[in-house]
């Protein structure tokens, strides 16, 4: 009888990804609640004001994105050689 393999999610104690991971998710917690709250149909205001809030938005939005992809490729990146399963197919 073989043992069962462990599962991909199980990383330890000490997962590395887990912080950025969450600092990723905030950030784009926070660019979204802020994108939100500076609409222009909403309220009009000052376009000084608008430009700086959805630029700000715009920043966090696109951190969080990239420091959750680092994190995805960090948990399931491709660690593994690849076998060619054609050449092993001829036989």
């Amino acid at each position: 009888m073989t043992p069962m393999p462990t599962s991909y999610e199980d990383h330890g104690a000490d997962d590395p990804t887990a912080a950025p991971a969450a600092l990723g998710l905030t950030l784009l917690a926070v660019g979204g609640w802020l994108l939100t709250t500076a609409r222009p149909w909403q309220k009009p205001g000052h376009p000084l004001t608008l430009g700086l809030g959805w630029t700000a938005s715009g920043a966090l939005l696109l951190c969080g994105l990239v420091l959750l992809g680092h994190c995805v490729r960090a948990v399931h990146g491709d660690n593994a050689p690849h076998t060619d399963t054609a050449a092993h197919a001829d036989g």
